[in-house]
Order: C-alpha cells, then structure tokens, then sequence
C-alpha cells in the first residue's frame, strides 16, 4: 500500500529511471492504486513472489536491478496471530531470498521496510534505533527476524542494507483490513466502529506522502549499514480515532451519539499500548512530516467514499477480530 505511493512517486518524479513494482497480487492488492502510471514508460510490473528463489535469480539477471526497496510482507498483526508460520515463511524466509539475490547480483543500495512495532509496546520510555527488539506478536517478530539477516549482509559483507521501521502509515490505497480505513469504510455503510479490547491503546500515525518523502530521502541520503526510524509525535487513541471518525463522517459532537457508533469487541491476544520512536536520525537527513491530520484524514475519507470496491474482497476486511473461520497454516 505505502509501496505504491512510492512507486508513483518515483515513476512521475524520476523520468530517467526505469521503475520495475513486483507483486504477488495477494488478497490485499490492488493494482487499481497504480493506474495514474501504469502506461508510463519508465514503469513496468511483473507479478512475482519473493519467495520463489529461481523466479528472483532470473529477475535480477534480466532486468540488471541497481536498488531494491523491499516493501513486501504479511502485515496485518490480527490475521498474524492465526497465520503464524506464513508470515515467517513470506518475511523472514522471502526476505532472505530477495537480500540474497540482491548481494550476488550486486545491488548499489538494499532498503528494507520494517515497523516500529520490533521495538514491543512502551508506556513512556521513547525508542530510538538502538533500542532493544522485543516484539510481541508473530507479525513484528516475523519482521525483527527479517532485519537480523537483512543486517547480516551488511555485518559479513559490508553490503549496502539500509533499514527502516515506520509509525503506522495511513491515507488512499491502504486495503479496509487496516483501522482507519476499516473504520472510515464501516461508517460510510452505516456500521459500527469494532474496537478491540479497552480502545485505550495508542497509535501514531503518518499520511503516506509523508512517507514517500522519507523513502526518497532514504533513498538519497541514508548511509549503509543504518537503521533510521520515520515516525511523528501525533499521537492518538484507538477509541479517541474511532470518535474523530463518527464526528467527521456522521457529523456529530454528541458523546451519547458517538458511543452509538462504537462497539467493543474481544481484544487480540496481545496488543501493545504505545509505540514511541525518536525519529530525530531523520531530522538530520532533512525530512520530517508535513501533511496535519485534520487534512490527511479528510482526504483518506474522500478517497473511500469513491474506492472502497477496489478490492474484490473489501468487504471481508470489514469483519472483526477474531475472525469467524479457522485459517489454514502452511502445508
């Protein structure tokens, strides 16, 4: 989802280059977010997955890659808890083919899009990139497994790996599975918010052009071997999100009204309070995000009220957690 803000980005931006998206085309992909560019001629899509080591080979032979921005993962932390062993086999296992591909054929730059969620959930203390991993579910120690060989290559052979580990990234594109859209997408058909457990749980939040623009800063300026966290201080609680949402969607201010649009439901099995990062090694490089909430959020609602359909199974995003039908494991 941020990858295809990325990708457009570049191939507008970046005339000269020629810009290669692979994809699996997993349930939650959309090909619908790449139209704007999808008949440029410096973008071009293959349908791939990571985790099929010949297919990879041959694409780095072929297309002679000088930079990789590994954006593609099993990200959503509720279907983790019940598709543990496929989110190791897709973000540690296919991570590993991609870097190792990547080294052989002699990449200039490795960029490996990791979360802040490696770092476990914290009530005060505020990470920085030395702090401790100690995840806390099977989608965020799926991705610290993944930063350990990615960082591997540059520990045995000073491979230029860069890694990063972002806030929660919200705006257009983002499959309904994830909250905002989940929420944005379940008041505009006249449903209620879900929210797990307390709704006390806190999040912060970045619109996806900021997040582009810390990609090409990365991109640019980010030195080897380095890991940089891309986070911002706006902060918000699930339940104070839900509560923005119904104020902004069905144009209310009543609390009485609001608690209406809002239905608590079983927490997941763990789910961190807050994720604080110090993001000041970016503010060094020069990025820090620019787009305020209130005109990130609207936008993010404008976009859902057109696209929500984009998706030939967005409705099935809109269920809660737990979901109702057992989740087959790896065979």
């Amino acid at each position: 989802y941020s990858a295809s803000h990325v990708v457009v980005s570049l191939v507008k931006n970046y005339p000269n280059y020629l810009i290669i998206n692979l994809d699996k085309l997993d349930y939650c992909a959309s090909l619908k977010n790449l139209e704007t560019v999808s008949e440029e001629e410096n973008y071009k899509f293959i349908q791939g997955d990571i985790c099929e080591p010949d297919f990879i080979k041959q694409l780095f032979e072929t297309e002679k890659i000088d930079i990789v921005l590994h954006f593609a993962a099993q990200t959503h932390v509720d279907l983790s808890f019940w598709r543990a062993l496929e989110f190791t086999y897709v973000n540690v296992y296919g991570t590993n083919v991609l870097v190792a591909a990547a080294h052989e054929a002699n990449v200039e730059k490795f960029v490996y899009v990791s979360t802040d969620e490696v770092y476990g959930g914290s009530t005060d203390e505020e990470f920085d990139e030395s702090s401790p991993k100690r995840p806390t579910n099977p989608y965020a120690s799926s991705k610290a497994a993944a930063e350990c060989f990615v960082q591997s290559y540059w520990e045995r052979y000073q491979f230029p790996v860069v890694i990063t580990r972002s806030s929660n990234v919200y705006g257009p594109h983002q499959y309904p599975e994830k909250v905002i859209p989940k929420f944005i997408s379940l008041l505009q058909q006249n449903r209620k918010c879900c929210i797990h457990g307390s709704g006390l749980q806190r999040r912060n939040f970045l619109y996806a052009t900021d997040v582009v623009e810390a990609f090409l800063t990365v991109l640019k300026e980010g030195k080897p071997g380095e890991i940089y966290n891309i986070g911002t201080n706006f902060e918000m609680s699930i339940a104070q999100l839900a509560k923005e949402l119904i104020h902004l969607i069905k144009k209310t201010s009543s609390e009485s009204e609001m608690e209406h649009w809002m239905d608590y439901v079983k927490d997941r099995p763990t789910n961190d309070l807050r994720y604080p990062m110090n993001s000041e090694k970016m503010h060094n490089l020069g990025w820090r995000p620019k787009v305020p909430w209130k005109e990130g959020i609207k936008k993010t609602i404008e976009w859902y009220k057109e696209n929500f359909h984009n998706w030939k199974n967005s409705e099935k995003a809109l269920e809660p957690f737990p979901v109702t039908e057992p989740f087959a494991q790896l065979s």
